[in-house]
């Protein structure tokens, strides 16, 4: 099925939400407001619905293949990636000192979430790129910048994060790659990583790999960790590519989705030592990753809302098209297109109200990382961040976990149909579950919302976020409207059993932890839900208004009424997922290990 990118409806959460306007005026930005958003926007769902989505079912029927070492990848996808690094997609966020474009992260997250809804397996290639982009930055020497960050801006060569090994999954304590330092201040690395997203392929001429490693004599556990540039080909001095380097793929993984894009098992040092380069400081590799790892997670919170939307487009065009059974209210006297049937309408709006909430609440986001980066008010920076920060686990964690149901939903409104994967339905589904796995999984995401985020300051920082909340509801009960005042009241009822589960967790994590971490993916849950659903009253308000005016009445009708959906159907499981985190933990922890 052919994808349409929801130009507008980013166009009015950048706008209307994240104030594309306001990001503009933070130096650096000042050619970035909403008419350079809407012509990037554009340029960039052309490349996207033209050439990227027409790969995605071949690249499920026909994935990327392994032997003797190489990978090569689906039809289409190396001239497809030759077209998406020509136009200056992959620098459109960095700098323009290396060969990017500087735009804000504001306009980037939507052009994420195109290439993603076009073609996932595609769209991971320029994501893990970005990482390794991100930390050579924040944390590379003046000479591995120079050396590196052109060619990667460029989508000339590309790049990975090594941090899995067969032993050492989320516990990076267990790492065992070694590096051993040379006399010329290289490092060879031996060692073996496993589920390394594009660690092989055929569409870029280098592939720079990140890779943690433990340098010998270094402290155990995480704190004796570095990070070193791996590079497939060695770099000469004058840029040119050197001699193959000794690190190799010797197998892909098959998987139940994402097939096209090549998960690796990747080999140092079998011949006698792959060079590395080694990242900042020794022993403070895991410090440096977390750059990447933070891009990325926000990347595949971007990538749960861009299958979500694909699924949300598929279903509804199935829906227009298949006829089945005349409606319960006899508006039609014959077999109706299965649209006219109520249960049909509810799954169709949970699939669009879950995606646009969790769209607004990104937007959001990302436009508090630009000023968190780039604002010359150090009070404003910081203030920022922190509402960045504890937005990252929301993103990834609530958007992914969305991203199962509302797939889910799209092979339902499929019928039996839905269940054979010629339909499509299905492929999105089984991409999608990978989301809440890789980067960081729901659990990991809502220990780092208990502890970072939450029980460090007090609850501080998640109280703040109420106290905007409540400023929402106030105005939605000054607006007046039937339908900002039963948003009100749904907001309400959500921001207070938040509150409180706040003062548990901040509370009694030290404690008593079992108690809290039983209940921190529900709490996760609740405080994503709520958090879109604050971006929902917010765009209610500004639609309406707007429609009262006589502007795009249609569009602005519509947010309406999917903001409404959200409140009554969404936001009131808040209340119930505080219950399960107040008082669900004996239940949880009832039974002996003995007794499963």
């Amino acid at each position: 099925m052919s994808y349409t990118a929801p130009v507008k409806d980013m166009l009015f959460a950048m706008e209307h939400l994240a104030g594309i306007e306001h990001v503009a005026q933070i130096p650096g930005f000042e050619d970035a407001g909403l008419e350079t958003a809407q012509a990037v926007l554009e340029e960039c769902a052309k490349l996207c619905e033209g050439v990227v989505a027409p790969l995605n079912v071949p690249g499920d029927v026909n994935p990327s293949a392994w032997k003797d070492g190489k990978v090569t990848t689906t039809p289409g996808f190396a001239d497809a990636f030759k077209q998406y690094a020509e136009g200056g997609w992959q620098g459109l966020q960095h700098p323009t000192d290396f060969g990017g474009q500087g735009l804000p992260k504001t306009i980037g997250a939507a052009c994420i979430e195109m290439l993603n809804s076009a073609n996932l397996s595609f769209a991971l290639c320029p994501l893990l790129t970005d990482g390794a982009i991100e930390a050579l930055l924040t944390a590379g020497s003046d000479a591995l910048k120079t050396t590196y960050l052109e060619k990667l801006i460029s989508g000339q060569w590309t790049g990975t994060m090594n941090l899995t090994e067969p032993q050492a999954g989320s516990d990076l304590a267990l790492v065992r790659t070694k590096a051993e330092p040379q006399p010329d201040g290289t490092y060879k690395v031996f060692g073996t990583k496993i589920f390394i997203t594009y660690g092989e392929h055929d569409m870029a001429e280098n592939i720079v790999h990140l890779v943690l490693a433990r340098v010998a004599g270094a402290p155990e556990g995480v704190k004796g960790i570095s990070l070193f540039v791996v590079p497939k080909f060695l770099v000469n001095a004058d840029g040119s590519l050197g001699a193959r380097n000794d690190a190799h793929c010797v197998s892909i993984e098959h998987k139940m989705g994402i097939k096209a894009s090549p998960t690796a098992v990747l080999q140092f040092g079998d011949h006698g030592g792959a060079i590395g380069y080694l990242v900042g400081e020794e022993n403070r590799g895991l410090e440096y990753m977390f750059i990447m790892m933070n891009a990325a997670r926000y990347a595949v919170g971007m990538q749960g809302i861009a299958v979500a939307e694909r699924s949300y487009q598929h279903a509804v065009a199935y829906a227009k098209d298949r006829v089945q059974s005349r409606p319960v209210d006899g508006s039609v006297k014959a077999s109706a297109t299965i649209i006219h049937h109520p249960d049909v309408r509810r799954m169709l709006m949970t699939m669009r109200a879950y995606t646009e909430g969790c769209r607004a609440m990104a937007s959001a986001a990302a436009a508090a990382y630009d000023a968190a980066h780039h604002h010359p008010d150090a009070e404003v920076r910081q203030a920022n961040a922190t509402f960045y920060e504890f937005m990252v686990p929301l993103v990834k964690g609530y958007s992914t976990e969305m991203s199962l149901e509302v797939t889910s939903l799209g092979v339902q409104v499929h019928g039996g149909m839905g269940f054979i994967e010629e339909t499509g339905a299905a492929q999105y589904y089984r991409d999608a579950k990978i989301l809440t796995i890789y980067e960081g999984t729901t659990a990991i995401q809502a220990n780092d919302l208990v502890g970072r985020k939450t029980a460090r300051d007090g609850g501080t920082s998640a109280k703040a976020i109420a106290d905007q909340i409540a400023k929402t509801e106030a105005a939605l009960r000054a607006s007046g409207t039937a339908d900002a005042l039963a948003l009100a009241q749904r907001l309400q009822a959500a921001r207070e059993a938040y509150v409180q589960v706040v003062d548990f967790v901040a509370g009694q994590t030290k404690a008593s932890p079992n108690a809290v971490f039983a209940g921190s993916v529900p709490y996760l849950m609740l405080t994503g839900n709520l958090v879109a659903g604050w971006q929902m009253g917010r765009a209610l308000l500004v639609a309406q208004d707007k429609a009262a005016q006589g502007e795009d009445v249609q569009f602005m009708q519509a947010k309406v009424a999917t903001a409404r959906f959200y409140g009554d159907h969404i936001l009131t499981k808040v209340p119930g997922q505080a219950e399960s985190v107040l008082h669900g933990a004996d239940a949880v922890m009832a039974l002996p290990h003995e007794a499963f």
